[in-house]
């Protein structure tokens, strides 16, 4: 593999985490401004009209925390971490052939 060509390997897997994890910040933090906008408006105009209104919509900002981190943390379909090639050509010759695979 020539100098140029390892450099671009490790653009296009710079570009690709970076599009990622974009991805899975941008879900996590519409997520959880839902949840700031729920337990806010619940306690701020929702409880002058109705408290157990405002109540379940606290309960429901309560579960989308947790349901967000594993949002934000789930590998997608195209998301590739396990077959990545290091760089170090033996190294990933190694693993091809321990894995049964050829790399094009």
């Amino acid at each position: 593999m020539t100098r140029g060509a390892a450099l671009r390997a490790v653009r296009r897997r710079e570009s690709y985490a970076e599009s990622m994890y974009a991805r899975r910040r941008r879900n996590y933090f519409l997520m959880m401004g839902g949840c700031v906008v729920l337990f806010v408006s619940a306690w701020a105009v929702v409880r002058l009209w109705s408290m157990p209104a405002a109540i379940a919509m606290c309960v429901v900002a309560m579960v989308i925390p947790p349901i967000a981190a594993m949002v934000a943390n789930r590998r997608g379909p195209e998301d590739r971490w396990w077959d990545d090639p290091s760089g170090d050509p033996k190294s990933d010759e190694w693993w091809d052939e321990l894995d049964g695979k050829k790399r094009r």
